[in-house]
């Protein structure tokens, strides 16, 4: 098996020359991709539309600004470690669109500068510069709506992108989850994708040239990322404001956290890292890997492969060049399995690809009817799983464990094949 801790990066062009051959290499198999800055493509960029979530509940989502003071910054000397966060949270729902509750308007799904940066490059190897409506995308969630904390606290969950990756890609998850009573917390990597900070400032991506040591200094950021997201929550659920920039946060926010029942979820490298911060952090109580390896290189597992968790955990699967991704055929899986002693499940879909486990699933099939997107770049992508079930069971899953492992509610889901998700294989 390939390294798997990054994906094929949304803006190829933003790592050329340094990283992009590690990251081609680790995304699943669709072979050489369209690279860097063709210039803008003839004709009105194409827009996509998110599948809205289908819980009851309505979404709000509010960013913040957080620095690691004192930490420096893996891919920038002399610059403390800052990063963006996105909170989705329960709000009111006022009309028949999510989006627009308590009369706030529906939050772009990236901010205006990394929607540049997307559109002034080739995207995933697929979309080329100049085709795609970036900027005018929109969530479901309100954009800094109150809160509703009628219902008191919800648990908390994580969610962690590809190397290389936007938190963006991870948008569909974050709104499902809050639409069955979540608070959810997605987190950018700076340095790895452009980010958006306060102001306008978008911070490109900066990776070094390929090291023997680079993923292991990602994946340690990584995990002190999160860790410093938990400090963040924190001082929040305390009242506190943990925005650098000091800005007024939506009204009721702090009140929606309960922080002694956390989980994450992450794609790819963000699944690693799930599994690796919850071996040093005992704050996540349970956690999901979807398609990402436990190892940095051949015979150099990830620590928590080595020494498994006690707490649940479940690994979610494609099948990268025809051979599904499993516990039986990964080795650093199999290592992960055999030591850990806390519940656990093993799911794959031997149809589906890389990206099936993000909001590329979603949003590409509705692109490919407008933009010509090559039969092999999609299937490289998304391989050929209808995308309304994988997406339908990506959430149905992903929920049902977070229910199962934060809320102790059984989900027999999680117990034996679904007739509604027949794509789905129980490995064990």
């Amino acid at each position: 098996m390939r390294s798997r801790l990054s994906g094929r990066p949304l803006v190829a062009a933003a790592l050329l020359p340094l990283a992009l051959p590690l990251l081609l290499t680790g995304c699943g198999g669709t072979g050489a991709a369209a690279l860097a800055g063709a210039g803008a493509h003839a004709g009105a960029p194409a827009g996509f539309t998110l599948p809205p979530p289908t819980g009851p509940r309505a979404a709000g989502t509010t960013e913040l600004h957080l620095v690691d003071a004192g930490r420096p910054d893996p891919w920038v000397p002399g610059r403390d470690r800052e990063l963006m966060i996105s909170v989705w949270y329960p709000v009111q729902r006022t009309g028949h669109d999510p989006g627009r509750g308590a009369g706030h308007r529906a939050a772009p799904y990236v901010r205006p500068g990394v929607a540049r940066a997307f559109t002034e490059v080739d995207a995933l190897g697929v979309f080329e510069a100049g085709t795609v409506d970036w900027a005018g995308a929109r969530t479901h969630a309100a954009e800094s709506a109150p809160a509703d904390s009628r219902r008191g606290e919800r648990p908390v969950v994580l969610y962690s992108p590809g190397f290389g990756v936007p938190r963006a890609l991870g948008t569909t998850i974050a709104e499902e989850l809050v639409s069955r009573g979540y608070v959810v917390v997605t987190m950018d990597h700076t340095g790895e994708t452009p980010v958006e900070f306060p102001g306008g400032r978008v911070e490109p991506a900066r990776l070094p040239e390929q090291t023997p040591d680079r993923i292991k200094v990602a994946l340690d950021a990584r995990v002190k990322d999160t860790r410093l997201v938990l400090d963040a929550l924190a001082e929040l659920d305390r009242g506190g404001n943990p925005d650098a920039e000091r800005r007024r946060l939506p009204r009721g926010l702090g009140r929606t956290l309960d922080l002694s029942r956390v989980g994450m979820v992450g794609h790819s490298a963000g699944g690693t890292q799930a599994a690796e911060t919850m071996r040093v952090d005992r704050r996540i109580d349970a956690g999901i890997d979807m398609d990402g390896t436990m190892r940095y290189s051949e015979g150099d597992l990830v620590p928590v492969a080595a020494e498994g968790l006690a707490r649940p955990f479940m690994l979610m699967g494609s099948a990268p060049d025809g051979e599904p991704q499993t516990h039986l055929t990964n080795p650093s899986w199999g290592a992960f399995w055999r030591n850990s002693t806390g519940w656990k499940r093993d799911l794959n879909v031997p149809t589906a690809r890389h990206y099936s486990y993000t909001d590329v699933q979603a949003f590409l099939p509705e692109l490919d009817e407008r933009i010509d997107i090559p039969d092999e770049g999609r299937t490289g992508l998304i391989g050929t799983v209808d995308p309304e079930r994988m997406t339908a069971s990506v959430r149905a899953y992903v929920t049902a464990f977070f229910d199962r492992s934060l809320r102790d509610r059984n989900r027999p889901i999680l117990d034996r094949p679904s007739k509604r998700f027949p794509h789905v294989r129980f490995i064990r």
